[in-house]
């Protein structure tokens, strides 16, 4: 497969798109990123890495480093996880109150900011410094010592956080959440900023596309089976309310953030990255979402 050959051919048929859509302006600093990039990177399981565009640019993670906060908590608790939250799409916006109050305080998922922020509890409730060893997992999954936090988005995030704050209040008022707000929000938003290029976080998506070895990476061990049922929720919840539209047009187990990028893998094969900023109505990058339903199009790689 000439993977090179076909990520340059999918960046010139997404031209046209990188015009449209907008890029999240309800965190400021996000406001400010130039809408116009594009990247997407690509590496196997045998070590092959593919790039294009603007594939070493960093950008802000924002939702999709809730992937590696699910697997960080799933070391720590194991399946006590889902006593907490359940495994379903929430078909409803990803900071949506209305849901959370209707269900008790019990988030659909977590990959949903109230999931996210549950998630946040259970790592600062475990861990005695939470950001520091976050980044030493992320840093060990990315093999990119110097990948960290952006202090200026997360205090951006932060100035702006009423939804969020009132997702963790709600959670608290129903008792799913048992720290310190401020002290919870203060890990969700700087979680969220974490900036990557797309070569690295294929990189570091790309364990979770082996769940036949091991995975461990600075002491944090999931068992294969939490690897896969991760790849299945990613699968039916990696991209809000629309995820269903991603499984049908793309069919691979992925994660979208509101900072343009989108990272997804197709098992025992590779690990994809790409970025665009502007955003569809569900918070989607627009040329994201059209190049990976591209990529599984022209290699007719799919998991379906």
């Amino acid at each position: 497969m000439d993977y090179q050959e076909i990520l340059n051919n999918i960046l010139a048929s997404v031209e046209p798109l990188r015009s449209e859509g907008k890029q999240a302006t309800y965190i400021p600093a996000l406001a400010m990123v130039n809408p116009d990039h594009c990247g997407i990177a690509l590496r196997t399981l045998a070590g092959e890495c593919y790039a294009v565009g603007d594939a070493n640019v960093r950008f802000s993670l924002q939702s999709i480093s809730k992937v590696f906060a699910l697997a960080l908590a799933l070391h720590l608790e194991g399946d006590n996880v889902w006593t907490r939250m359940g495994k379903e799409p929430s078909g409803a916006a990803f900071n949506s109150l209305i849901q959370l109050e209707l269900e008790h305080g019990i988030p659909r998922n977590p990959f949903i900011n109230a999931g996210a922020i549950v998630i946040s509890d259970i790592l600062v409730e475990h861990l005695p410094q939470p950001e520091n060893r976050f980044i030493e997992f992320v840093r060990a999954l990315s093999a990119c010592p110097s990948v960290g936090y952006n202090y200026a988005v997360a205090l951006s995030e932060k100035k702006q956080a009423f939804l969020n704050t009132a997702i963790a209040n709600l959670l608290k008022h129903h008792n799913n959440l048992h720290g310190d707000i401020d002290r919870v929000l203060q890990f969700y938003f700087l979680m969220c900023s974490i900036e990557m290029s797309c070569a690295e976080l294929a990189q570091a998506f790309l364990p979770f596309a082996n769940h036949l070895v091991p995975f461990d990476y600075d002491g944090v061990t999931l068992t294969g089976s939490q690897v896969k049922r991760m790849n299945a929720i990613m699968q039916t919840c990696g991209f809000y309310d629309e995820a269903g539209e991603f499984s049908y047009l793309v069919g691979l187990p992925g994660k979208s953030g509101v900072g343009g990028g989108i990272a997804a893998i197709y098992p025992e094969r590779y690990a994809v990255a790409v970025w665009s900023p502007r955003l569809n109505s569900k918070g989607n990058s627009v040329a994201g979402m059209k190049a990976l339903e591209l990529l599984t199009t022209l290699t007719a790689e799919s998991i379906f």
